[in-house]
C-alpha cells in the first residue's frame, strides 16, 4: 500500500514545502514591509501628567504608530506605550513580529518529520525492487537541484556579507555613543578641575570668597555625581548590546558555513549517488533549516528593533528636553543640575576677572611713591585689564577699547613684567614675576571655564544627546537598515533554498536508483531475448 503510493506521498511532501514558502513569502514579508512603511516620520504625541504639586511632566511616547503592535504577554492587546529597550511588554511585542518564522519552523520540523518518518516506514515495510523511471523527472530534479543549491550558496554568501557589515557598523554606531559620553564625561571633569583650581588662586590677599567656595564644592560633587551615573549607563549599556551583538554575529557565521557546506555536499552525495550519505544529510538539514527559520525570526525582531530605535531617535531630536526612555542609551544631565554648573562657572570666571583687574587698576597701574605701603617700584606703560565676558547679572559682554581678551592677556603682559631684586622692581615693569603668575593662573582658569560655556550650554538643553543622536539617524541608521535587510534575506534564502534542496536530494536519488536499476534489467533482458528470437 505504501510502496504503491509513493509518488503521492512525494508530492505532498513538495506540496507541503511550496505551501510553507507560500506562507513565509507572505506573512513574513508582510511584516517587513509593514515595518519599513512604518519608517516614515509619524508625528508625535505627548501624554502629560500631573504631580501633586500640580506641574506638568511631559513624557514623549517615542515611534508609537511603528511600535503599535500585538504583545502576547498582554492576552494579545496592543502595545501602545512606545519605543522601550528596558520594558518587558515592549520585547515581547517586537518579537511577535517573528511570530510567522517560529510558526513556520514548527510546521517544516512537525510536516517534515511526519514526511520522513513515512518514507522510513515505506522503505523497511516494502519489499518491492524499483522499477520504471521518469526521464522528465530526472532532467527536472537535476536541474532544481542545481538551481536551489546555487541559491542556497548565494543565500550563504549574502548571509555572511550582510552580518559582517552589519556588525561593523553597529559596533561603529555603539562605538560613536559610547565617544560621546566620554567626551561629555571628560568635559565635565575638565570644569570639575577648573573649578577645583580657582579656590586655589591667590591674587596679593585676594581669594574666593568663602560663599563661592562652599557653592564650588556642591557643584563639585554634583558634576561627579553626573558625570559617573553617565558613563556608568552609558558603558553598561553599550557593553549589553555589544555582548548581544558578538553572540548574533557568531550565530550567523556559523549558519552561514554551515548552510553552504551542507548545500554543496548535498549536491555532491545526490549527483555522485551516495544514497545512505544524502539520506543522513537530509536529517542533519532537517533540523539545519528549523534552526535556520527560528534564527531568521530572531533577526527579523532585531531589525524591526533597530528601525523602532532609529524612528524614535529621529522623534527625539524634534524634542529633546522631553524625558524618554532613550535615556537609557545616552541620559541627559538633569536640567537643573546644568543650570547650576553653568552659573557657577559663570560666576567663578567674572569673579576672577574683577579681582585681576582690582589689582591692575587699584595696584599695579598706580604710581605709588616708593616706601609707601603696596609701593614695589612700580613704572612704565600701564598694564591692559582683563575684559570681563559676563555681565554681573551673568550675560554675554562685549569688550571695550584698551581690554585684553582673556587668551591673550599672557602673552601681553609679557611686556610688563619687570626685573626684581626680592619683592621691588629694579627695572621699568608694572608686574613682578609672582604678580604675573599669579595673575596668568587666574585669568587660565577664567578662560578655560568660559571655554567651556557653549558645552554647559549643551548641556542645559542636552543639545550633546540631540547631536549624538542626529548623528546616528544621518550616519548609520540607513546602513543598520540596509545591512540588517541583507541579513534577513540571506537567511530566508540560504534556508529556504537548503529546505528544497532537501526534496530534490530524496527526488533525485530516487530518480537515479530507479534509472540505474532499471537500465540494469534492461541489460540483463537483453541476451535472452536475443536468444529466444533465434530459437527455431
Amino acid at each position: 500500500m505504501f510502496c504503491n503510493n509513493r509518488i503521492s506521498l512525494q508530492l505532498a511532501l513538495l506540496l507541503l514545502v511550496f505551501s510553507a514558502l507560500f506562507s513565509f513569502s507572505h506573512q513574513a514579508s508582510g511584516v517587513v514591509y509593514e515595518n519599513e512603511d512604518n519608517l516614515v516620520s509619524w508625528p508625535s504625541r505627548r501624554s502629560v501628567a500631573e504631580d501633586a504639586t500640580g506641574v506638568s511632566n511631559s513624557s514623549l511616547i517615542l515611534a508609537e504608530k511603528r511600535t503599535y503592535r500585538k504583545d502576547p504577554s498582554d492576552s494579545f492587546k496592543y502595545y501602545k506605550r512606545g519605543w522601550n529597550i528596558s520594558e518587558k511588554h515592549y520585547i515581547y511585542s517586537v518579537a511577535f513580529t517573528a511570530a510567522p518564522l517560529f510558526l513556520i519552523a514548527a510546521l517544516w520540523f512537525v510536516g517534515f518529520g511526519l514526511c520522513l518518518l513515512i518514507l522510513c516506514m515505506c522503505f523497511c515495510c516494502c519489499q518491492k525492487r524499483p522499477y520504471g523511471y521518469s526521464r522528465t523527472a530526472y532532467a527536472l530534479s537535476l536541474i532544481f537541484l542545481s538551481i536551489f543549491t546555487a541559491a542556497a550558496i548565494a543565500g550563504s554568501v549574502v548571509l555572511y556579507t550582510g552580518q559582517g557589515k552589519f556588525h561593523m557598523t553597529t559596533t561603529d554606531t555603539v562605538n560613536f555613543v559610547v565617544n560621546k559620553s566620554d567626551t561629555t564625561v571628560e568635559n565635565l571633569q575638565n570644569v570639575s578641575g577648573y573649578l577645583a583650581a580657582a579656590k586655589r588662586i591667590r591674587l596679593n590677599q585676594f581669594v574666593l570668597p568663602p560663599s563661592i567656595q562652599n557653592s564650588i564644592d556642591s557643584v563639585e560633587t554634583k558634576i561627579n555625581s553626573s558625570s559617573a551615573t553617565l558613563e556608568h549607563e552609558t558603558k553598561k549599556n553599550s557593553n549589553d548590546i555589544q555582548n548581544v551583538l558578538d553572540a548574533v554575529r557568531l550565530a550567523l557565521v556559523i549558519i552561514a558555513a554551515v548552510m553552504l557546506l551542507v548545500a554543496f555536499l548535498g549536491f555532491l552525495f545526490s549527483i555522485f549517488g551516495m544514497q545512505y550519505l544524502v539520506y543522513i544529510l537530509v536529517i542533519i538539514g532537517w533540523v539545519l533549516v528549523t534552526l535556520t527559520f527560528i534564527l531568521c525570526g530572531i533577526f527579523l525582531a532585531l531589525h524591526n528593533a533597530t528601525g523602532d530605535t532609529c524612528v524614535a531617535m529621529d522623534e527625539w531630536v524634534k524634542n529633546p528636553t522631553a524625558h524618554t526612555a532613550l535615556d537609557d542609551i545616552l541620559p541627559c544631565v538633569e536640567p537643573a543640575t546644568a543650570q547650576e554648573i553653568l552659573s557657577e562657572s559663570k560666576n567663578v570666571t567674572f569673579q576672577l576677572v574683577v579681582a585681576v583687574n582690582q589689582i591692575i587698576v587699584n595696584l599695579s597701574n598706580v604710581d605709588i611713591p616708593y616706601g609707601l605701603p603696596f609701593s614695589y617700584n612700580q613704572s612704565g606703560p600701564l598694564v591692559p585689564v582683563l575684559c570681563n565676558p559676563f555681565n554681573p547679572d551673568q550675560t554675554d559682554r562685549k569688550c571695550t577699547a584698551g581690554e585684553v581678551q582673556l587668551s591673550d592677556a599672557a602673552q601681553v603682559w609679557k611686556n610688563n613684567i619687570c626685573e626684581v631684586s626680592g619683592d621691588h622692581c629694579i627695572s621699568v615693569g608694572r608686574l613682578t614675576p609672582s604678580m604675573y603668575d599669579q595673575m596668568v593662573a587666574a585669568t587660565n582658569v577664567s578662560y578655560g571655564l568660559y571655554q567651556y560655556g557653549p558645552f554647559l550650554a549643551d548641556l542645559l538643553d542636552c543639545s550633546f544627546v540631540r547631536d549624538a543622536f542626529m548623528g546616528i539617524q544621518d550616519e548609520y541608521c540607513p546602513d543598520l537598515r540596509l545591512y540588517s535587510r541583507w541579513v534577513y534575506i540571506g537567511l530566508a534564502l540560504a534556508s529556504g533554498s537548503v529546505m528544497l534542496s532537501l526534496i530534490f536530494w530524496v527526488l533525485y536519488a530516487r530518480e537515479r536508483r530507479h534509472r540505474k536499476y532499471t537500465k540494469l534489467i534492461r541489460n540483463s533482458s537483453a541476451p535472452n531475448s536475443f536468444e529466444e528470437k533465434g530459437r527455431p
